[in-house]
C-alpha cells in the first residue's frame, strides 16, 4: 500500500484504461420476448423490458444498449456482455456468476444482491447509481472504474483487482479478505470503509486522510490497542 503525499514517487499508480463504447445503429428488441439460455443478441436495443426470473445463462450480448430494464432474480450465469451500454437497470438477486463483461459501461444502476462471483470484468465503467451487497468473490477485475457510485458491503473476497479506481465512490463495509490488489487507486473515494481484509491493501494507493481514517483497523490487525 502506498500513501499519496502530494505527488511523491510512492503515489504513482497505473491508470485504468476506460471503456469507450461506440454502438452501431441498433434494432429494437421484440417487445414481450424472453431471454433464452445460450441466446445470441447482437446490435439490439432493450428498452424497459422486464426479465424478472428469466433464464439467459450463457447468453452473449454484443453491441447492445440495455435501458431501464428489470432483472429481479434473472439467471445470467456465464453470460458474456461485450461492447455494450447498460443504463438505469434495476434488479435484486440477479445471477451473473462467472459472467464476462468486457468494454461495458453501466450507468445509474439500482441493484441488490447481485451474484458476480468468479466473473471477469475488463475495461468496465460503473457510473453513479447504487449497488448493495455485490458479490465479486474470486472475480477478476482489470481496468475497472467505479465512478461516483455507492457500493454497500461489496464482497471482493479472493478477487484479483488490477488497475481499478474509485473516483467519487462511496465504499461502505467492503470485504477484501484474501483479495490481491495491483495498482488500485482508492484516493478519489468519497468514503472508504473496509470491514474486513485491511491487511490486503498492499498494492493500492490511498491518501493521508484515508490512512488516518483506517488507522484503528490497521492497529486492530496487528493487535495494537489504542487507549486514550
Amino acid at each position: 500500500m502506498a500513501v499519496d503525499r502530494s505527488g511523491g514517487a510512492a503515489a504513482k499508480v497505473k491508470k485504468a484504461r476506460r471503456a469507450e463504447v461506440r454502438l452501431p445503429p441498433l434494432v429494437p428488441w421484440e417487445e414481450g420476448g424472453r431471454l433464452e439460455p445460450d441466446g445470441d443478441y447482437d446490435g439490439l436495443a432493450f428498452d424497459g423490458a422486464d426479465f424478472a426470473g428469466q433464464d439467459g445463462a450463457g447468453a452473449r450480448f454484443m453491441d447492445c444498449a440495455v435501458r431501464a430494464c428489470g432483472f429481479d432474480d434473472a439467471g445470467l450465469r456465464r453470460a458474456r456482455i461485450l461492447d455494450s451500454v447498460l443504463t438505469g437497470i434495476r434488479g435484486v438477486g440477479t445471477d451473473l456468476a462467472e459472467a464476462t463483461l468486457r468494454d461495458v459501461e453501466v450507468a445509474d444502476a439500482r441493484l441488490g444482491g447481485v451474484q458476480m462471483h468468479g466473473a471477469v470484468l475488463e475495461r468496465v465503467v460503473v457510473k453513479s447509481g447504487k449497488i448493495d451487497y455485490l458479490n465479486l468473490r474470486t472475480a477478476r477485475l482489470k481496468d475497472v472504474v467505479f465512478d461516483g457510485c455507492v457500493l454497500v458491503e461489496p464482497d471482493f473476497g479472493g478477487a484479483r483487482l488490477e488497475r481499478v479506481e474509485f473516483p467519487g465512490c462511496v465504499l461502505k463495509g467492503a470485504d477484501l479478505t484474501g483479495a490481491t490488489l495491483t495498482d488500485v487507486d482508492l484516493r478519489g473515494a468519497a468514503e472508504l470503509g473496509i470491514a474486513r481484509g485491511v491487511d490486503r491493501l498492499g498494492g493500492s494507493v490511498i491518501s493521508p486522510p484515508q490512512l488516518f481514517h483506517l488507522a484503528p483497523a490497521f492497529a486492530a490487525q496487528v493487535g495494537v490497542r489504542v487507549v486514550g
